[in-house]
């Protein structure tokens, strides 16, 4: 562990104890508001605080050990030699965990999203795997106790979707689907395809976070142009017989969002409203990281969605995750919902390099 992390574990211990002495304060208990913002910050400390005593008191067996090594009774220093391989093992585990706990949060993380799935280049082909990723995605929430809410569906010729937009709801859903945002790639034979040959095709995703509060961000009601319509649902079911589907255009961006989910003109609109939130502050955050970009790259997450992420080669039954070099010969599964293969690599990754940022 280098000097810089060691330092900002200091730090973190000192308003740790600093906390502990506020929230003992007669002042700050009356103060309810007060006192529960002491207490999420008490209760974010706790688990580094913890594992960092916990580090320092396996420093103190290191140190004890060794001394035993200076021994001239051979059983003590076999003992000495037994505990220092133990410590070492341990170390590791905490050291591990304090590296993951000091990452700085993103705020997004414990959020809703929105996803969306657009068909790219491949014509029909396309459009059916904007389904598969679709499904894919679907599966993935239910396994997770999260629910899909779809606002908006243009459907393919053949199947499919030609743009899909949903929003996942459910505790965390952001972590864990954050670095999905990009160009899906699909290598397959279609089935119109009578001599076997494969063809590319190709979907990008945008995996956008909720915002909490429309207020948020501000929208001047005068910049938006609202149209309603008659929305369809999927093969004639749940059509609505009011014009209760929204269309906002945002005029300064050109951004265009629509809801169809709803029958309530009202809940499609608040819909709509959230959904073109996250859109302005998603393009706010292109923005920035084209500024980083210009200095430096992350390897994970980048959010481009113009950027090749993933490749789907249905004749290998391989997935590739371009970012990390990673390669699975689990087609069937991954697209059964069993993401958490691709997640936690990314996850892992994306971790590396923001522990490289801080210099550990």
């Amino acid at each position: 562990m280098n000097s810089g992390i060691r330092q900002r574990l200091e730090q973190t211990v000192e308003r740790f104890e600093e906390l502990e002495r506020l929230l003992a304060e007669p002042e700050n208990a009356s103060n309810a508001r007060r006192y529960t913002e002491l207490s999420r910050e008490y209760a974010e400390l706790q688990a580094i605080v913890d594992s960092w005593r916990e580090m320092q008191a396996l420093d103190e067996r290191e140190r004890q050990a060794r001394a035993m090594l200076e021994e001239k009774d051979s059983e003590l220093r076999a003992m000495a030699e037994e505990e220092l391989a133990e410590l070492e093992k341990a170390r590791q585990r905490v050291d591990q965990r304090l590296r993951r706990l000091i990452l700085p949060a993103d705020p997004n993380d414990q959020r809703n999203l929105f996803l969306e799935i657009r068909a790219g280049t491949g014509g029909q082909e396309a459009a059916l795997f904007a389904g598969d990723l679709f499904r894919m995605y679907s599966r993935y929430a239910e396994g997770r106790g999260w629910r899909v809410e779809v606002l908006s569906t243009h459907e393919g010729e053949a199947g499919g979707y030609r743009e899909l937009i949903a929003r996942v709801v459910g505790q965390g859903a952001y972590s864990r689907l954050k670095f999905e945002s990009g160009t899906h790639r699909v290598q397959r034979v279609p089935a119109t395809e009578s001599q076997g040959r494969i063809h590319t095709s190709a979907c990008t995703v945008a995996i956008l976070p909720e915002v909490e509060e429309v207020d948020e961000i501000r929208i001047d009601p005068n910049e938006l142009r609202i149209d309603t319509y008659r929305s369809s649902g999927a093969g004639g079911q749940h059509v609505n017989t009011t014009d209760s589907a929204i269309r906002i255009t945002h005029l300064p961006s050109g951004i265009v969002v629509e809801c169809q989910d709803e029958r309530s003109q009202h809940k499609n609109k608040a819909r709509a409203l959230s959904l073109l939130s996250a859109r302005l502050l998603e393009a706010e955050r292109e923005r920035a990281r084209g500024e980083i970009a210009s200095s430096r790259k992350l390897q994970v997450g980048s959010g481009d969605r113009s950027e090749r992420i993933r490749t789907y080669n249905f004749p290998q039954g391989r997935i590739t995750d371009h970012r990390i070099g990673l390669t699975l010969y689990d087609l069937d599964n991954i697209l059964q919902g069993s993401l958490d293969e691709l997640i936690e690599p990314l996850t892992e990754a994306h971790q590396a390099d923001l522990l490289a940022e801080m210099g550990g």
